[in-house]
């Protein structure tokens, strides 16, 4: 079995709270702060796989901390250190239970939509006549509740103001700061060679002031496609060539899974763990134009502890 980092339960001092999700260990301390501990576990049709993926921590972390440093001209972001490769320290507010995801291209769960004869999503207008992996004439936001357990739902903008999931006045900001957001990401992809096709945002307030929280723009977060070769593959009506968790997805499906009651979740082996942790460092590599550099992964659960309890020293939380 290859080592990773599973799960963590520590106790840090002036700790609130502690949440497990999917992904990440959400440890609140005191009033203010919130410390992030990105894991290896991976997650699909909501279910936590049972192996975790040596390096995928570390490559979330990494790219979402390069993200939200360079967003904060378009948003504040929750983000103020990092103190460990696989730790986010930042500013607690209150999340809302939306997600707002933006689609620039007709793929995934909107392709799915699309192919059972729907052309309304979320309350957005998909036009007739695509074909998968088609560019849409302008991005489309198809938000979607942000289930603690279970599948999410969709939601539109109507029902996220009926809903008192945000006042009109939020959804307004919101929905303006994530297609910056989305117009800024895909802006860097093409300047790295992909395409960002579809990505998702969470958001919170702290003194009414509107934050980004979680990550951005990773390979849990996003959809990539390869731009090289992407014309073409569209005008030959073949698969897009991407790099995304979708791949994932697919190898559950081909083996019999989808998150369906009475399906059982199918074993990865080494060789199939070892693929889904190269192809979380050539997105890292991809998208941030320099080198992975691995961390040790001796005691890591020491390692990570140790590195959090220093910066919650400095921050003044003490034994």
């Amino acid at each position: 079995m290859r080592e990773a980092l599973m799960s963590t339960n520590y106790f840090f001092p002036n700790q609130k709270k502690f949440i497990r999700g999917k992904v990440r260990d959400v440890y609140e301390i005191g009033e203010e702060h919130l410390v992030v501990i990105t894991s290896d576990r991976i997650s699909a049709f909501d279910h936590v796989l049972a192996r975790a993926i040596p390096y995928k921590g570390q490559v979330l972390n990494q790219i979402a901390a390069k993200f939200l440093k360079d967003v904060t001209h378009i948003v504040p972001t929750w983000l103020t250190h990092t103190p460990d490769p696989n730790v986010s320290v930042g500013i607690r507010c209150t999340p809302f239970k939306v997600e707002m995801v933006v689609r620039g291209y007709l793929s995934g769960h909107a392709w799915r939509e699309y192919q059972s004869g729907k052309r309304l999503i979320c309350g957005a207008s998909m036009p007739d006549g695509m074909k998968e992996s088609d560019r849409f004439p302008h991005p489309l936001i198809t938000p979607s509740s942000k289930a603690e357990t279970g599948h999410d739902l969709d939601l539109s903008p109507l029902e996220i103001v009926e809903q008192n999931y945000m006042s009109q006045v939020q959804l307004d900001e919101v929905m303006a700061i994530a297609l910056k957001l989305y117009e800024y990401g895909h802006n860097e992809a093409r300047e790295k060679g992909l395409i960002l096709v579809d990505t998702k945002y969470e958001f919170g307030v702290k003194n009414d002031i509107i934050y980004l929280l979680d990550e951005i723009h990773t390979p849990d977060s996003s959809r990539y496609f390869y731009l090289e070769g992407y014309e073409e593959r569209q005008k030959n009506k073949e698969p897009q060539k991407q790099l995304s968790k979708e791949f994932v997805r697919q190898w559950l499906i081909e083996n019999g899974f989808q998150g369906l009651e009475g399906q059982i979740v199918p074993v990865m082996n080494d060789e199939i763990v070892d693929s889904i942790t190269d192809r979380y460092i050539e997105l890292y590599e991809k998208i941030v134009g320099m080198p992975f550099e691995k961390t040790d992964y001796t005691n890591i659960l020491h390692r990570v502890e140790s590195n959090i309890l220093n910066h919650l020293k400095e921050l003044g939380y003490k034994n």
